[in-house]
């Protein structure tokens, strides 16, 4: 309830400084970013202003630092994130070697775009993944099981986790002059939006993606194998939305419905779930390996 009533709180406060805040990126030359964009960072910030403000009651530094902890040292943290990456990247491999293979006679892929975006886009995936797990897996996921359990707390996180991703305003509007009404337009827009049909293949990939990266913190109770697995799959999201071979014409079922490809497809949903099923005993064997004693 504390959680929930910081958050209501963030989302209106930023509905309220993000029209002042667009007219004074605006005067100051910033003409081509579109409010929307300035709302989301908005909310950002105001999140994590509530959430600092709040911290003491909602126990957010002691989960935060226990998710992080790891006894074993640097190495064991390395090697679950690389782990992670090599899970992800590995899925990510093989369905673009079925794009490639599904694409039609001459189509071409910028491999030259892709590799000048990699170094970007590889610094994107990480900064989202140790984020996003730090906050939805270390203190949402685990403060979530502290009042209901590993399971309810699981499965009520990975739904919060897919909304989160698609309550967002489509829309594509600037404001050259004040209006208060223009944030709260975003969160209708955005309520919307997460309602749409359209976005339901994109909210069920997500939240098998939510139940696989839970699953994967709650199996050692640390967040280096799930920042693996979430950078190697928001990287390879990023490449193929960049390069993959004639996107448009691949099947539903490999390159997605709508806005976010590939999450969506029918071939991320059958990864999710067999990753699901395999990511305790493969975190448990990685676990009982790193553990062994190395010989001189």
């Amino acid at each position: 309830m504390r959680l929930s009533l910081a958050l209501l709180l963030a989302t209106i406060a930023a509905a309220l400084l993000a029209p002042p805040a667009a007219v004074l990126i605006t005067r100051a030359g910033f003409h081509h970013v579109p409010f929307p964009r300035i709302f989301d960072r908005t909310v950002m910030l105001t999140a994590a202003l509530v959430l600092i403000l709040q911290a003491r009651g909602l126990r957010l530094l002691s989960l935060i630092q226990s998710g992080f902890a790891n006894p074993r040292g640097l190495a064991s943290r390395l090697q679950m994130i690389s782990l992670g990456l090599a899970i992800s990247l590995s899925i990510i491999a093989i369905f673009w070697i079925v794009a490639i293979m599904l694409a039609p006679p001459g189509a071409r892929i910028d491999w030259r775009a892709i590799t000048v975006a990699l170094p970007r886009l590889t610094l994107a995936a990480a900064v989202i993944a140790v984020i996003e797990e730090a906050f939805f897996r270390a203190f949402f996921l685990k403060g979530l099981g502290a009042d209901f359990g590993s399971w309810p707390a699981l499965i009520i996180s990975s739904a919060i986790y897919s909304a989160a991703h698609l309550v967002r305003s489509p829309e594509r509007f600037y404001l050259a002059s004040l209006d208060w009404i223009a944030g709260f337009r975003c969160i209708a827009s955005g309520l919307s939006n997460l309602a749409a049909p359209e976005s339901a293949a994109t909210l069920l990939g997500l939240f098998l993606l939510g139940l696989l990266l839970g699953r994967a913190f709650l199996a050692n109770a640390s967040v280096y194998l799930p920042i693996g697995i979430h950078a190697g799959f928001v990287l390879g999201a990023k490449v193929w939305r960049l390069g993959a071979p004639t996107a448009a014409l691949l099947p539903h079922w490999l390159g997605g419905y709508g806005s976010q490809p590939l999450i969506s497809g029918v071939a991320a949903w059958i990864a999710a779930l067999v990753l699901l099923f395999c990511i305790g005993p493969i975190s448990s064997f990685a676990t009982r390996s790193d553990s062994r004693p190395q010989s001189s």
